[in-house]
């Protein structure tokens, strides 16, 4: 009863300094409550973080996909492709080379400004859309875009072009205008990330070359019933329900089709190209005709005028013919009409060249063919595997290589026998790539010992279905 009485006495002090207390803890807890619902999740930065960038010993760009906290939305599982959630960041990682954002509902594309508006999204993000994103060099010639909330009270631009098909967005800036790269950082992973709309996709070209453009398109009308719009100089403001932004990269020249929406991999990629430029040969079979000269296995040599050429082309061309083989030469650069050079491709059994860019057109051989990679000299063998090694076997292309010695090198005239370019080429690579080019690739030519590439051709010969 004591204590009862106690706690029903008036006392004003002691009442006042509880209901403070008591006001402190519910503002707090109210202030709580208010961060966390409006606190962004994920980054709290505009951009994206995904950590630094990884080099093998050889100094190759590790451009395996990775699964980081925060990132990997968009990862496909057993091949299938899995709805974008909008409650996870917009942009991901696809690749240690590439980023993709992603993004449907109210999409609003001011290419003028490269800004793309977007609701629902609860952050802002930027992107650079092109495959090589570890290379501060090809990005500077790429602009960036940058994805906003759509926000109703600053007035968002109104649409003044309506459309019903998804956008895509990528840049053909960067290193375009080389072959390897055309493909491997644009024209590859392009088709990764649209094909399965079968047509049905919007290309939103950035930092547009039209020569470029006009070059492949061919390639775009395969992926893309509109036509291609110079985004950057688009003064429309353009909505959308759905914008991919980024093409995504897997390997060099290669698909994997684990990760495609729909399993498609890099034969779809290569009967894309026969579609596109009407080629014939599917597989490396001899026709049924025996008066036909395709009967004879055909042997097509890239040749190469200014760097890493084959100083005995002529002797080359007389050996190969004395084997059986119908040889044919070819040069290409980039006046090159890609059609024409396709079709030449295709016909062949067999391609022989030094490492560069025109090997790049082994996406046009016919599966079975066989491709002969000279690797120059100076311990290029990393290089090699990974531009048109590894690729070949996802193309169902046979693959031999001749390596260049010591004595078939024009280096061998140019530097003492003792000089560390001859004798120790891990002391030139440790000098970083441009020491590397500018020595073992722009300053080389070659001449191969005829009786050890004899030897090559006839194992090339060995792979082929024609009769001999």
């Amino acid at each position: 009863m004591k204590s009862q009485r106690n706690y029903s006495r008036p006392e004003p002090r002691r009442v006042g300094n509880v209901i403070i207390i008591v006001s402190m803890l519910v503002s707090l807890c109210i202030l709580s409550l208010i961060k966390a619902h409006f606190a962004p999740t994920g980054q709290s930065d505009e951009t994206p973080n995904f950590g630094p960038e990884k080099e093998d010993e050889t100094g190759e760009t590790d451009s395996t996909v990775t699964e980081e906290d925060g990132g990997g939305e968009g990862e496909e599982e057993e091949g299938k492709s899995n709805p974008i959630e909008l409650s996870k960041p917009t942009c991901f990682e696809t690749s240690r080379r590439s980023d993709t954002c992603e993004a449907q509902g109210e999409i609003r594309v001011q290419g003028i400004s490269q800004t793309i508006f977007v609701d629902p999204m609860d952050q802002e993000w930027k992107i650079k859309p092109y495959c090589r994103k570890h290379d501060p060099f090809a990005l500077g010639h790429v602009k960036e875009w940058t994805l906003k909330p759509l926000s109703r009270e600053q007035s968002p631009p109104q649409c003044t072009k309506n459309h019903s098909v998804p956008a895509m967005v990528f840049s053909n800036g960067g290193f375009t205008g080389n072959l390897f790269h055309d493909y491997t950082d644009v024209l590859v992973p392009v088709f990764i990330s649209s094909y399965h709309f079968h047509g049905e996709v919007q290309f939103l070209v950035s930092s547009l070359k039209s020569w470029w453009v006009n070059k492949f398109i061919l390639i775009f009308k395969q992926l893309s019933k509109y036509e291609i719009i110079d985004i950057d100089n688009d003064q429309e403001i353009r909505c959308f329900p759905r914008a991919v932004v980024g093409p995504t990269f897997h390997k060099e020249l290669g698909v994997d089709a684990a990760k495609t929406p729909t399993g498609y991999g890099a034969a779809d990629f290569k009967k894309l190209l026969r579609d596109a430029f009407g080629l014939e040969r599917a597989t490396a079979e001899p026709t049924g005709d025996n008066w036909d000269i395709r009967r004879k296995p055909r042997l097509l040599i890239i040749s190469r005028k200014n760097t890493r050429t084959f100083l005995n082309e002529r002797a080359m061309v007389d050996m190969a013919t004395s084997l059986g083989f119908d040889v044919r030469i070819g040069e290409p650069d980039m006046n090159t009409d890609v059609a024409k050079f396709a079709r030449l491709v295709n016909s062949a059994d067999v391609m022989i060249g030094v490492h560069g860019a025109g090997l790049t057109n082994m996406v046009f051989l016919p599966a079975g063919a066989v491709l002969i990679q000279v690797v120059p000299y100076g311990g290029l063998e990393w290089l090699a595997r990974g531009t048109f090694k590894d690729p070949s076997k996802d193309m169902e292309i046979n693959y031999l290589e001749y390596m260049i010695q010591l004595d078939e090198t024009t280096l061998s005239e140019q530097y003492p026998k003792d000089h560390p370019v001859l004798k120790d080429p891990d002391s030139i690579h440790k000098q970083g790539w441009d020491a590397l080019k500018t020595v073992y690739l722009d300053r080389q030519n070659v001449r191969p010992h005829l009786g050890r590439l004899k030897n090559t051709l006839m194992e090339a010969l060995r792979l082929l279905p024609h009769t001999h």
